[in-house]
């Protein structure tokens, strides 16, 4: 969700050209990846002497913050701020990961480890895997619903003909969005040459402008983004809850004839 945000409107709209804007999305998403690689091993080593309830659950209390506070960030926002967030939401799940994985493969024992650690990967990925389709799916939903007015009243305003701004408008919101998301300009896509030709030049310089799709696109989408977001705020505070109701720190003990 992060990256479709940069890459189908933060990034355009401070110059950067659609065609580069995947390769500058996962620059500036660094942050959340340096967050998780250093907290992860080095709680993963203090879980193994503390336990890993303090450490999972505080990186869950951590995670909920950085979601309610990605809710507070404008459409077009410093990135100063958004570096601090996902910094905040790398460290929250790096405190999460490795203590709760070895907390998980502490309480089997060492012959059952191996289908320990294969259930364990199975929900993990099925996990990210549904929340993928959830989130599409609530993106897509309010695209469906707010993304053909705004962008016909913006295609308006620009001057193009009432009967071909309908029609671009009532384009799939999938189309918008995964455009973008390639590192195509929407807008060069999806109004033919002949029609742009038949635009006057101000109207063409608008269109083709970087920041023309952004702000049409930016209403519709942000709505659906900031549902995602309450909605993981609401989920770590389900980890952290039963983070926190784990128990005190336990390793399997095997008992040898």
């Amino acid at each position: 969700m992060l990256v479709i945000w940069l890459q189908g409107i933060w990034l355009p709209l401070h110059g950067y050209s659609f065609e580069s804007t995947p390769l500058w999305s996962g620059i500036y998403m660094l942050p959340m990846m340096g967050g998780f690689f250093i907290m992860g091993p080095l709680c993963g080593k203090l879980s193994d002497k503390h336990g890993a309830r303090f450490f999972a659950t505080g990186g869950m209390v951590i995670s909920i913050i950085g979601f309610l506070l990605l809710n507070t960030l404008p459409v077009n926002f410093g990135y100063a701020g958004f570096f601090v967030i996902l910094l905040l939401l790398g460290i929250g799940m790096g405190m999460f990961a490795a203590p709760n994985t070895s907390a998980i493969m502490n309480s089997v024992p060492a012959a059952e480890r191996g289908v320990c650690s294969g259930m364990r990967a199975t929900f993990q990925n099925t996990g990210a895997a549904l929340s993928m389709a959830i989130y599409f799916t609530i993106l897509i939903i309010g695209l469906a619903s707010s993304l053909p007015a705004t962008l016909n009243d913006s295609l308006t305003k620009a001057g193009v003909p009432t009967p071909i701004a309908q029609q671009i408008s009532n384009m799939p919101p999938t189309a918008a969005l995964f455009t973008a998301f390639l590192g195509y300009d929407p807008m060069g896509s999806l109004i033919s040459p002949e029609v742009m030709s038949s635009l006057p030049d101000s109207t063409q310089k608008t269109l083709m402008s970087n920041s023309f799709f952004p702000n049409a696109i930016a209403p519709a989408v942000m709505s659906s983004l900031h549902i995602a977001f309450y909605i993981s705020a609401a989920l770590s505070a389900i980890a952290a809850i039963a983070s926190f109701m784990r128990g005190k720190r336990y390793v399997h003990e095997e008992i040898v004839d």
